[in-house]
């Protein structure tokens, strides 16, 4: 029987915190050791385009997420570990796919709507006003990743269903003109993944700018633990786990035992100050041996880019004869 064939990929716009920890990195991690599954991870540096990144804060971006995910244990001998631009073949099928493509579908698309809907009631008369071609379009890109390596399963929050039921949209009508060529993924939403909040108790992420680095310096990282916001209640006043963004973040991490304990001190009354330093400490503990490799990496980037050109050529001896198969089916062959 033939392995599932499962399709990460990780946007290139800002610095890895614990939230994306938690909820993408670790549990991804974990199955990149799975040797049941054939396990692809990218960094999707074209999508960082669509909106509008600072080019300098696209490369940094790229080597800390790169070196977040190798320090933290991801095994690129079991699984492939990419950079999206250093596959040619994805533009190329990104415009394959784009002449199959119905405009009605895209003008579906969710951010696209929102960007819309900003539009009117900003007040513009152009609904369109700001809307570059790499947002609208930005599904047929996604489709083309997924499509590439035959990808059956697609880890996504369910606010990225849609994108994985498009590029299902998007194959079926390939194959309806051309033959079964291009494989239909489906989407895996993990109902259980924890979703945390951040300093300010909204979800934790960089367009709030509430997140927490997860390398983050030692010091620095207490004192971002220490900014997290509370209730007023004292200490020896009982406290409620529900809606405590401490409580939380600290679940995320220990073990049922440990939560369990922590439930106890909640309702003892444990003072907020001692939960912050409770947190931090156990956070840290957990993350310094991840962090050391870390900043070794981030001071020898060419290590980084070894492990990427590497995981370039394994991707591209799958994608190189694909896109042949693909080409041929379209009609663009050789001559003789």
């Amino acid at each position: 029987m033939a392995k599932e064939i499962y399709l990460t990929g990780i946007t290139t716009t800002g610095t890895p915190h614990i939230g994306n920890y938690v909820g993408a990195i670790r549990p991804s991690i974990a199955a990149s050791k799975d040797t049941n599954k054939s396990n692809f991870y990218f960094l999707a540096d074209f999508h960082a385009l669509a909106k509008n990144e600072d080019p300098n804060k696209i490369s940094q971006s790229t080597l800390e997420i790169a070196a977040a995910w190798l320090a933290l244990g991801m095994d690129t001998e079991n699984s492939v570990f990419y950079r999206q631009s250093d596959i040619p073949e994805i533009p190329e099928l990104t415009w394959i796919l784009t002449s199959m493509t119905a405009k009605g579908l895209m003008n579906r698309a969710h951010s696209y709507k929102a960007a819309v809907q900003a539009n009117l009631e900003g007040g513009n008369k152009d609904p369109d006003k700001g809307i570059t071609m790499a947002l609208y379009s930005y599904p047929v890109l996604m489709a083309a990743d997924i499509l590439m390596f035959k990808a059956t399963k697609v880890p996504v929050g369910r606010d990225q269903k849609q994108h994985v039921e498009m590029a299902r949209d998007i194959a079926q009508r390939f194959n309806h003109h051309f033959g079964d060529v291009l494989v239909l993924p489906e989407p895996v939403i993990d109902e259980h993944t924890a979703v945390l909040a951040g300093l300010d108790g909204r979800k934790m992420s960089k367009s709030y700018n509430n997140t927490i680095p997860l390398f983050a310096a030692e010091k620095k990282f207490r004192k971002l633990i220490m900014k997290i916001k509370t209730n007023s209640l004292e200490p020896g006043e009982p406290k409620d786990v529900d809606g405590s963004t401490l409580y939380d973040i600290y679940k995320a991490f220990a073990t049922p035992e440990e939560t369990a304990e922590v439930e106890k001190l909640y309702a003892e009354g444990i003072g907020w100050g001692d939960m912050k330093q409770r947190l931090f400490e156990y956070i840290n503990d957990h993350i310094s041996p991840a962090r050391n490799e870390y900043d070794r990496l981030m001071a020898d980037p060419g290590i980084v880019e070894a492990e990427l050109k590497k995981g370039a050529i394994r991707a591209r001896e799958f994608a190189v004869p694909y896109l042949d198969e693909i080409r041929s089916a379209i009609g663009i062959r050789k001559l003789a």
